[in-house]
């Protein structure tokens, strides 16, 4: 195996560990959905990586990890799969709307019932607007916005 091949593997693998890292603690920071959950995610991930607690390194740490990666990782952290509705989630903070989105390959349209199923399965119905009329439709996804406080 070439060098090449090799640094191609272990960068795949490092994903991999990374996504399932991310996917088995993200529910562990409260208040979920916020931004503040996703920088308690970063801090306890430096914490164990043996970074300093302050300020300064905690930084370090987050610019060390690189746009791009830190990019994928909160992605991961703020997405949903709702296999049972066919439904992924994406409901970063950061942006004005929560998407709502048919699995890819499924054939199961979105409806208002299974959009509002699915809020309701992963703890987001308190944080968004489930008035209908709020919702833009987007050949086949739901944008909905976030309640404003």
């Amino acid at each position: 195996m070439n060098d090449a091949t090799k640094t191609q593997l272990q960068t795949k693998a490092l994903d991999f560990a990374l996504n399932e890292l991310v996917r088995q603690h993200r529910q562990s920071f409260q208040p979920l959905w916020t931004v503040d959950s996703w920088a308690k995610f970063l801090i306890w991930m430096a914490l164990n990586c043996g970074v300093p607690g302050d300020r300064e390194s905690l930084e370090q740490f987050a610019d060390s990890l690189g746009s791009g990666f830190t990019t994928r990782m909160r992605r991961t952290f703020f997405e949903r799969i709702c296999e049972d509705q066919q439904i992924h989630l994406m409901a970063d903070p950061s942006e004005t709307e929560v998407l709502l989105m048919p699995i890819t390959g499924s054939k199961c349209a979105l409806s208002f019932e299974k959009a509002i199923h699915a809020l309701d399965q992963v703890g987001l119905s308190d944080h968004v607007e489930t008035d209908h009329s709020c919702w833009k439709t987007l050949e086949g996804i739901f944008a909905i916005p976030w309640i404003t406080s």
